[in-house]
């Protein structure tokens, strides 16, 4: 690289927001000034301005590189509580980068897990990068511990890899598989019943946040394809406390240092559009203008949903307008402090059978939390998912509910009293990726030429799922500002591990097949 020996004022002219085709460029962050303290300071002011909305894993994996990247960085509205998918799977590869980059070990060891039905246990997960390694999905349906399944209900889950052969995660892909219903999925490829009911469909529940009616076949396909591409996808870790607490906090404090603002009582209200740029010139919040020379919209639907209501701008473009057609799923968690300590075998568990509308889990917080983990009695959580029908109960009835669930998983639970409660509810807080949804949701490019999208149910190519999703997209959408601002560097995404040779040799030759097919007159005729 040439070195840079010109004066700030010599070069100033020449600090745009264009890269130059000589392939010489200089940038203020690159520049040792000498210069005086008013100099500086002209430098500091032709940073780009970049207004991020949204501060969970996408909003701050944005920010966090373009802060890196020298950009003059404000992030609006705080974080959203800690729901949805508590636990981080083994590909959450550039989340695990992450925080080693930032020195914190927020972390638990890989940590068994478990299922209950009303009927009690049924299957218990052991740590399976710790086993030896089967092909997939061999590994995963031995190594499994089923309770009540019998061997031939477990068996006809295999038919089901010629689906996750088929979905290669490609726009074709999920156009082809988001129109039918995870239920209809399972049922073609000759899922039994039992599997169905007992294993397959409390996961979604708990995955997808939805019983299985209710899930796009597409999405289904994507996560599965994720937890269960390689036998130790399935493990997951926890965080030792809260995500805010352990991650977010250290997290938004490391950028501060780096000249991010983090402004979350600001709520955004609308955009200035400016109709000679045809950009986003200005973000509004209420009587407050923050000018922008990019934006990144790093929020769920819901509250993208109320922007768009609520924006004269937003409302002018299509692809926002079709984000009302999609929907979120409300959440209710319960943190119970009991009067005696109750063994609990697994830390994590999912829970179903109790009622086909909502699926729930079951965290050992004395196991998984460090402040509790000498505490003399049970702290336990249950999240209840597509939790419509607990919201309007009181915190009593809602109570009475999880200890008469939990009684019927573990016995032990029918002698314990609940001596403290907290109770949340969250409506509307999570993605529903409904049957027919995907032709709904956005990429991470809007037709705002400086307007990003990022999030869990943003369109990406990338293959996480979860908050792995939401921080790549994050990172994705900082790459776009880098892009379209022409300065700095790119964000270094790690990629989701390739797949087994058996099951590439098997994409591949389903790829020829289905190449083969399509040339076949009236091939695309019928309904596929």
């Amino acid at each position: 690289m040439l070195a840079c020996s010109w004066s700030v004022t010599t070069l100033a002219p020449y600090l745009s927001n264009k890269r130059y085709g000589t392939g010489f460029c200089c940038k203020a962050t690159d520049l040792q000034s000498h210069a005086n303290g008013d100099q500086d300071n002209d430098i500091k002011k032709k940073k780009k301005k970049v207004v991020i909305v949204g501060s969970g894993w996408a909003g701050l994996g944005a920010a966090h590189h373009l802060c890196n990247q020298g950009f003059d960085v404000t992030v609006l509205e705080g974080s959203p509580e800690d729901v949805g998918i508590r636990g981080y799977w083994y590909p959450h590869r550039n989340i695990f980068s992450l925080v080693d980059e930032l020195g914190i070990k927020p972390f638990t060891n890989w940590i068994k897990s478990a299922q209950y039905s009303g009927e009690g246990l049924e299957v218990e997960f052991p740590i399976f990068q710790d086993l030896p390694q089967l092909p997939t999905p061999l590994g995963t349906l031995y190594y499994s511990q089923f309770a009540r399944l019998p061997l031939f209900d477990r068996l006809t889950s295999l038919p089901l890899l010629a689906a996750v052969v088929d979905f290669d995660n490609t726009d074709t892909a999920w156009r082809k598989y988001d129109s039918i219903t995870a239920r209809e999925l399972f049922k073609q490829f000759g899922c039994s019943e039992r599997l169905y009911r007992d294993v397959f469909g409390p996961l979604l529940q708990v995955g997808l946040f939805a019983p299985a009616e209710q899930c796009s076949a597409a999405a289904t396909l994507g996560m599965l394809v994720y937890i269960l591409s390689h036998q130790k996808d399935f493990d997951m870790v926890w965080c030792r406390g809260t995500v805010k607490e352990k991650i977010f906090e250290p997290w938004i404090d490391f950028m501060r240092t780096k000249g991010c603002e983090i402004l979350e009582g600001r709520r955004v209200t609308d955009f200035s559009f400016n109709e000679e740029t045809s950009c986003i010139s200005e973000v509004i919040c209420g009587r407050e203008l923050l000018n922008a020379d990019a934006v990144i919209l790093a929020v769920g639907i819901s509250r993208l949903q109320e922007l768009i209501k609520n924006s004269a701008v937003l409302r002018t473009r299509e692809e926002f307008l079709k984000v009302l057609n999609l929907a979120s799923i409300d959440v209710v968690t319960v943190k119970l402090r009991l009067d005696r300590k109750v063994k609990i075998p697994n830390a994590s568990n999912v829970c179903s059978g109790f009622d086909d509308s909502f699926g729930w889990t079951l965290f050992d917080l004395n196991i998984i939390h460090d402040e509790h983990n000498d505490d003399p009695v049970t702290v336990l959580q249950a999240d209840f998912y597509h939790s419509n029908e607990f919201l309007p109960l009181k915190d009593e009835d809602i109570v009475a509910k999880v200890m008469s669930y939990l009684s019927k998983c573990i016995k032990d639970f029918e002698s314990a009293s609940v001596v403290d409660k907290e109770i949340g509810r969250f409506p509307q807080s999570l993605t529903h990726f409904f049957p027919g949804s995907y032709k709904h949701m956005m990429r991470g490019a809007t037709s705002f030429s400086n307007v990003f999208m990022a999030g869990d149910w943003i369109i990406n190519r990338h293959g996480s799922w979860s908050q792995e999703k939401s921080y790549v997209t994050g990172l994705e959408a900082a790459n776009r500002v880098v892009d379209y601002l022409e300065e700095g560097s790119f964000a270094k995404i790690i990629p989701v591990e390739e797949d087994e040779p058996h099951i590439e040799a098997l994409r591949n030759l389903n790829r020829r097949f289905n190449e083969f097919r399509d040339q076949i007159p009236l091939s695309n005729f019928f309904l596929q």
